[in-house]
């Protein structure tokens, strides 16, 4: 195509875009204007939508083994309550902001679901597997130098394996894309 032509079916195309956007208004700025569902994400987009699941992670990891520590249990069980906190506080951090746009629980609960589950499961695989593996890491306990490190360094990796995960997801209009259009 010459760059003339190019230019005016772009210019066309602009113009269209922009009574289209004006006619669905803001609803459509969120389903498209981020680039959610077109394969073009940035890796900011990506590290938001991260970020966002690494603090859910993050805040049921600690309570989940803040709760077994004290209660005296052993390594699994703590690792279990631990993961299962971490998939509520990530959902309810979803939940908050979808519900807050003034959705029902159960579409807001099915967006959570679709938004968070391969995020925080990712996340949460890595930041086990890494405290797992980790030489005397499972048996640190809270006022352990060694427990705060392990953690850190274990969510950090979570995080930088996880971003790719949903900038993959988010290009094709799943996980943290699903919640955009809740947004206001």
């Amino acid at each position: 195509m010459q760059h003339e032509a190019h230019t005016t079916a772009h210019t066309d195309h602009t113009a269209h875009a922009d009574e289209h956007d004006h006619q669905h208004g803001h609803e459509h700025h969120h389903r498209h204007g981020h680039g959610h569902g077109t394969g073009k994400v940035t890796w900011s987009t990506a590290a938001q939508a991260t970020l966002h699941c690494l603090t859910g992670c993050a805040i049921g990891e600690v309570l989940g083994m803040v709760i077994g520590t004290a209660f005296g249990w052993g390594n699994l069980p703590t690792m279990i309550l631990a993961i299962a906190l971490a998939f509520v506080f990530g959902y309810s951090l979803t939940l908050r902001g979808v519900l807050k746009a003034g959705v029902d629980f159960g579409t807001a609960f099915r967006v959570a679901l679709a938004a968070d589950t391969l995020s925080i499961a990712v996340m949460e695989m890595i930041d086990n597997g890494v405290i797992a593996l980790w030489p005397s890491a499972m048996d640190a306990h809270l006022d352990d130098l060694l427990f705060w490190g392990a953690l850190a360094v274990s969510l950090a990796l979570a995080f930088l394996i996880t971003t790719p995960v949903n900038k993959w997801m988010i290009g094709r209009g799943k996980g943290h894309a699903v919640v955009h259009q809740y947004h206001h």
